[in-house]
């Protein structure tokens, strides 16, 4: 028993100091960038990226990274090119297979490419659930957000409940480097 509870007390001493460490390098990524250097899309919503395109057209000096499904990377090219988004701007990722993992698998590629801190897009229902991951995520490797909402109609704000479930499988992904996504049934 008395083994049981110090190997607790040793779990949770070391989850406090993984959460303390992202605050610190979030203000750090914050003090050392404190303009956004790239401009990153959850997709999902062909109304997010036209809403990136149009935030890029004052900001062009800006790479756009924009994470969605594999099948709908042709049509997000598209509309950003309507908008005269160079290819060459244009970093589409398809490895996503849910929110989490809009994250994690572009969270090394922004480490790369030192991009401190981004802007990221994504529907006004779903920001607390996004900006919840990205401050776990992308927190835990240095990287700041700076939130944009895209206005959507008739939808309600994801439940507190999903936001919980995803930041626990943000922590699982920093302890363990996976998200937990291989446990969803509606994927193959």
């Amino acid at each position: 028993m008395k083994r049981k509870l110090k190997l607790v007390k040793w779990v949770l001493a070391i989850a406090l100091l993984l959460t303390s460490i992202i605050p610190v390098r979030i203000a750090i990524a914050f003090h050392q960038n404190p303009v956004p250097l790239a401009i990153f899309v959850l997709g999902g919503d062909a109304e997010r990226m036209r809403f990136a395109a149009q935030f890029w057209q004052s900001r062009q000096n800006l790479d756009i990274w924009v994470s969605d499904f594999a099948w709908n990377l042709d049509v997000d090219r598209r509309i950003f090119l309507q908008y005269g988004v160079a290819d060459a701007k244009l970093h589409l990722d398809g490895r996503a297979t849910d929110t989490v993992t809009n994250f994690t698998t572009l969270a090394g590629d922004f480490a790369h490419q030192r991009l401190q801190h981004i802007y990221l897009i994504t529907s006004d229902y779903h920001l607390r659930r996004a900006r919840a991951i990205a401050t776990i995520v992308l927190g835990s490797q240095g990287i700041v957000v700076t939130p944009m909402a895209v206005a959507s109609q008739n939808q309600r704000s994801e439940s507190l409940v999903r936001v919980l479930r995803d930041c626990g499988r943000s922590f699982l992904w920093i302890a363990a480097g996976r998200t937990g996504a291989s446990l969803n049934p509606h994927l193959k």
